[in-house]
């Protein structure tokens, strides 16, 4: 599905703590790396792009669908799409949308920690009030 492609830095990054590795092209007008001189490291161009079927795609293949209710999994393919639940839809949606979509039989690009996940009952002591930290 995906070919090699180089790891494209950013001039002197190896260098410079204070350089991130993020690509910017290089300007310079002695640059070596804007002249492609060998030993230096490729620049962006686009002959390394994917190839049109793919692109877009999540890595495992599949159509990123963007999900906010239960009843959108419906319409969907498990087969073509993996499901994102939207990032706005709250506890107790979330855990049904997770439930359906297991049934279904989706991936799900976000699933979150569903054993781990807080109830507001977790931060209250025995009494049932909330500490106050002292």
């Amino acid at each position: 599905m995906a070919g090699s492609k180089p790891e494209f830095r950013r001039q002197e990054s190896w260098r410079y703590k204070r350089v991130k590795e993020n690509w910017r092209r290089p300007r310079g007008v002695t640059s070596k790396m804007r002249k492609e001189e060998s030993g230096f490291p490729a620049k962006v161009k686009n002959g390394y792009g994917s190839a049109s079927s793919t692109r877009g795609l999540h890595p495992r293949g599949l159509v990123d669908q963007l999900v906010w209710r239960e009843v959108e999994l419906e319409k969907l393919d498990p087969k073509v799409h993996i499901v994102r639940i939207a990032a706005r839809v709250g506890e107790k949606k979330r855990r049904g949308i997770l439930t359906k979509a297991k049934d279904l039989n989706f991936h799900i690009a976000n699933p979150g920690k569903e054993e781990g996940r807080a109830t507001r009952r977790d931060h209250r002591g025995e009494d049932g009030r909330k500490s106050r930290g002292r």
